[in-house]
């Protein structure tokens, strides 16, 4: 009888920024459906990282993996070369990981649930707050990343959660996401530390996860 669920990923999964143990996405995914949770996701991890460090390190028959990846692989090309044009080798790279990702847990037989990558400007592209400029066309390379993720999550029947629809509106727009406050006052921000899930952010990762898994596919 398959059983437990695995979380791959990065921050999005984890419950540093959600304000300690127990109330990241991963966390409250796990204690909503009682299932015993393994947290293979890391702060700061890329699609490489999903694919050489946490791949291999899910084991037995487990009923549901979720997997967030790609926001980090984009900043860092970003930071890089700050030039749309030039991240098509970064979308890429990570759309050929995220192949190999669910089609290596596609094999397992558990419900694998593929996440888009949230957007924290607000579709502005606006990066000055770390040290970037406006990029032009910056928003349509997200969604050229966020499309290469849904294409793969067809391809190997895995659900979707569209954690980048959730999210417009609760970024930069919604107040100062650079702020490190876990569970701010203003319950429409939901992130901190300029890129990461705080609490209101984990519950609503959580909700379009739980949406995936429970929403009928058309």
């Amino acid at each position: 009888m398959p059983s437990g669920y695995f979380a791959l990923g990065d921050s999005m999964s984890i419950d540093d920024y959600a304000g300690g143990p127990g109330l990241g996405a991963a966390s409250l995914l796990a204690d909503d459906l009682g299932i015993e949770l393994t947290m293979l996701a890391a702060d700061g991890a890329t699609s490489d990282d999903v694919v050489r460090r946490q791949l291999g390190r899910v084991t037995g028959r487990p009923a549901l993996i979720t997997v967030t990846m790609g926001g980090n692989d984009l900043l860092t090309a970003l930071m890089q070369t700050p030039d749309a044009a030039a991240l098509a080798g970064a979308i890429g790279r990570i759309g050929e990981n995220y192949e190999t990702v669910l089609a290596s847990l596609a094999a397992t037989g558990a419900r694998v649930v593929a996440t888009t990558v949230y957007d924290p400007t607000d579709g502005t592209g606006d990066l000055s707050w770390i040290g970037l400029p406006e990029i032009a066309g910056g928003p349509a390379v997200l969604d050229t990343l966020n499309d290469a993720i849904r294409a793969a999550a067809a391809r190997h029947g895995a659900a979707l959660a569209d954690v980048h629809a959730a999210f417009l509106g609760h970024g930069a727009k919604a107040g100062d996401i650079t702020r490190a406050e876990s569970r701010p006052a203003n319950r429409d921000l939901w992130f901190c530390g300029h890129i990461e899930p705080n609490a209101w952010g984990a519950r609503a990762i959580r909700d379009a996860w739980r949406q995936a898994l429970f929403t009928p596919a058309p």
